[in-house]
């Protein structure tokens, strides 16, 4: 969707901003570009739209070269999400978001119509949101306005120079999540710029890790934290890359261990039996259809016959989360309820634990899987170990 071929950019002053540029951003995907301050990743993104004309290079667009276009009619085509935002502060929020749609000759009725839609979607209700002016937002609030404004005319590509830099952490994390949840729907191609990591590797597809006017890696955020191309890079990363990957790594099915089960009807006695018999010291209780339903200790089962069911005995299990989720999260849920291991679901349907030791297993399996470019379950454990 985007392609940049040998793109430079140089001042008179001898600056060179950009320099020999050459990448590509598929269709629908999120790129970030991450760097210091002054190291070319904002020129590279005003490149696109043509608020900054490169020196020399080509930069196409869907196959069509930005130059031979319109500068005016080349931005309308684009969504422009900045830090400051730059609503218009005599607009209502309506009005602002529908402004693009307004300008292309889009009919007023039709062009609120939009703007209605695309404030539900950034989770703004429009009775509510759109009669207010900017003043009347919060900062977070007013960045979701300029989000909606800038997909209001429906672009296929979506410019955003640090969208979420200006607000508080909580209120960035809420964005971002928002964010993801609105990508995932529209599946606009994005290139975001950001000098911050942490969000560069939860909100990317791939990303562009900038020096001075060069990429010095453009990869997957896996491959970046988990193979640093050059020493400038795991620099930038940071020694803590180990901790900063669990975020983009995700549970999978293959990194779980099956722990010893009981039924929610079964005799307590049975099970316990059962569990003295396996030198198990506990166990994950599941109702008839495999859901979750609690863990139980041995010796909340009792002695030999003892009447009841493992239902009766049965604890309420907290520390689970869905498969699929970033080990991140499921390190979280750890350290949140002080428990050993985390039960993994899908859906309803448990599907086993995760262990401190197997999570460090998958973390070090992704690595080299990623490294070698098979998956995950391609690579046997005892290749790691000895890694």
């Amino acid at each position: 969707m985007i392609r940049f071929e040998d793109v430079s950019k140089r001042y008179p002053d001898g600056t060179t901003a950009v320099d020999s540029l050459s990448f590509e951003v598929g269709e629908g995907e999120l790129v970030t570009l991450v760097g210091p301050s002054g190291c070319g990743k904002t020129t590279t993104m005003m490149m696109v739209n043509r608020l900054i004309e490169p020196t020399s290079g080509r930069i196409l667009v869907d196959g069509e070269d930005v130059a031979t276009v319109d500068p005016v009619r080349l931005r309308r085509r684009m969504g422009y999400v900045i830090q400051q935002v730059g609503l218009f502060p005599h607009r209502t929020v309506l009005d602002n978001t529908a402004t693009v749609p307004a300008l292309t000759g889009w009919k007023r009725a039709k062009a609120r119509a939009r703007a209605a839609e695309l404030l539900d979607l950034v989770g703004l209700d429009p009775s509510v949101y759109g009669p207010r002016y900017p003043e009347q937002l919060s900062g977070g609030q007013r960045q979701r306005v300029g989000v909606a404004r800038a997909l209001a005319a429906d672009p296929p590509v979506l410019l955003m120079d640090e969208p979420f830099g200006a607000v508080d952490p909580v209120v960035r994390a809420q964005l971002q999540d928002e964010f993801l949840r609105m990508q995932a729907a529209v599946r606009k191609t994005v290139l975001m710029v950001t000098h911050d990591i942490e969000e560069a590797v939860r909100l990317g597809d791939r990303i562009a890790v900038y020096g001075e006017g060069r990429i010095e890696q453009y990869d997957t955020p896996g491959a970046v934290l988990g193979s640093p191309a050059t020493p400038y890079v795991a620099s930038f990363v940071g020694a803590d890359r180990g901790l900063k990957r669990l975020s983009v790594t995700a549970i999978e099915a293959g990194d779980l261990e099956q722990p010893p089960v009981a039924r929610l009807d079964e005799p307590a006695a049975r099970a316990a039996e059962r569990l003295r018999a396996d030198g198990a010291r506990w166990a994950v209780v599941l109702d008839d259809d495999g859901a979750l339903h609690g863990w139980v200790g041995a010796e909340d089962l009792g002695a030999e016959g003892t009447g009841g069911t493992v239902g009766d005995r049965a604890r309420r299990m907290n520390a689970w989360v869905p498969v699929g989720a970033p080990l991140k999260q499921a390190f979280g849920v750890m350290l949140q309820h002080d428990a050993g291991w985390v039960a993994v679901l899908e859906g309803a349907r448990f599907l086993g634990v995760l262990t401190p030791a197997k999570l460090h297993e998958a973390l070090r399996r992704s690595v080299d899987a990623e490294a070698r470019g098979v998956p995950r379950g391609a690579v046997p454990f005892d290749s790691v170990a000895d890694a």
